[in-house]
């Protein structure tokens, strides 16, 4: 089992690497913990880290909007301090660490989290309080995920309008097709 890094509370892609310098806790361990982003107005709602568990446990759901309902960083969408998974395990024991990593890259992973970030200087502990700083490096990562997002969006949309204008194309040569079909069955 590999050392538990907390060098950043930012939830990590599937295409950086298992070290990076902004992985979560889960993210680093390699413990397969689901690490979905936050659905939003405009993500996709991923069901996978509420139905993996197992029936009487919290699902990371659950856990997020508890934290947010106790902690102000939580709450109000703050630059997580390094480590934070220790205050929150110190602060709830007994919590399944799985379900509350997993809950850490729901909101880690979300787009207002992402863009608090991507402008933070400081980091916050549980109850609010500012502590270190946010590094250029995190605040670049931050960024980086954010535009990759938005990139993957506009892609998605052009994907769509695309298929829409195909599909009307299709559409007019289906109906040009049945009018010269008429026209000749009439002679």
């Amino acid at each position: 089992m590999k050392s538990m890094n907390t060098m950043s509370p930012v939830a990590e892609l599937p295409e950086a690497t298992e070290n990076a310098p902004h992985a979560t806790p889960a993210a680093q361990q390699g413990d397969g913990a689901p690490q979905a982003p936050e659905a939003e107005a405009h993500d996709a709602v991923p069901e996978a880290a509420a139905a993996a568990t197992p029936a009487g446990e919290q699902s990371p759901r659950t856990l997020l909007k508890q934290l947010q309902q106790q902690f102000k960083a939580f709450r109000d969408c703050l630059p997580l301090a390094i480590g934070i998974d220790k205050q929150v395990i110190a602060r709830l024991p007994g919590l399944n660490r799985k379900t509350m990593r997993a809950a850490l890259g729901i909101h880690t992973g979300s787009m207002r989290y992402l863009r608090a970030m991507e402008k933070a200087t400081v980091r916050y502990d549980l109850d609010g309080n500012p502590g270190a700083e946010v590094t250029d490096t995190h605040r670049l990562h931050a960024k980086e995920l954010l535009q990759q997002r938005f990139k993957k969006e506009a892609d998605r949309k052009k994907a769509e309008r695309d298929a829409a204008v195909q599909a009307e194309a299709e559409r007019k040569r289906q109906e040009k097709l049945q009018q010269l079909a008429s026209k000749f069955s009439k002679r």
